[in-house]
């Protein structure tokens, strides 16, 4: 079977997952501001109402309605971590960027004969352990029977696990791909 070529590797793998991050990483954050401006104007325009004049009543419904909206934005940032996601793939792509233009450069781990090699097991191994990454975080999201979340919990002698263990095979073999996030096609 022949490995297939640099160029088609760095377009259909490399920069389909840089562009992947870029794009993901750019959602959230404009999730996360808009939510964030959203959360402040409410918080803000509590203590206003009492100075607008307006009937006890009125000041007191209004206040209720935006303490819920803080409280329903405040839940959904929680739940959909919007700035951790977009903290996480901004690093991921710019790591990309990085060994994509250390590899055109030929400087760095890419200064020898199997500089494509060293790019491949380089990216992927970044990749790898963002996928790890990621499925460690969404497993803690995940209920127990009993109500309580599921984490990555200790390792074998009571070490916390981190999420570049979670790829490390324990026979020294090469770690199974996971399946990228990017959509096909």
């Amino acid at each position: 079977m022949n490995p297939i070529a640099d160029q088609t590797y760095i377009t259909q793998r490399l920069e389909d997952q840089r562009s992947w991050y870029d794009s993901k990483a750019s959602w959230n954050q404009n999730w996360y501001k808009r939510l964030r401006l959203t959360e402040i104007a409410a918080a803000a325009l509590i203590p206003a109402l009492a100075t607008l004049g307006l009937d006890t009543d009125t000041a007191l419904k209004a206040s209720a309605v935006l303490g819920i909206l803080i409280a329903l934005v405040a839940g959904a940032m929680g739940l959909f971590k919007f700035q951790e996601n977009w903290i996480q793939y901004r690093s991921t792509a710019e790591q990309l960027r990085h060994e994509h233009f250390l590899y055109l450069t030929e400087a760095g781990p890419y200064q020898s004969e199997d500089r494509y090699r060293v790019l491949v097991e380089r990216v992927e191994t970044l990749l790898m352990k963002e996928n790890a990454a990621w499925a460690l975080m969404a497993a803690s999201q995940v209920p127990q029977r009993d109500g309580a979340r599921q984490g990555p919990g200790p390792g074998p002698g009571g070490e916390a696990v981190e999420p570049s263990d979670a790829v490390a095979p324990a026979d020294g073999a090469a770690p199974p791909e996971p399946p990228s996030r990017a959509p096909v096609g």
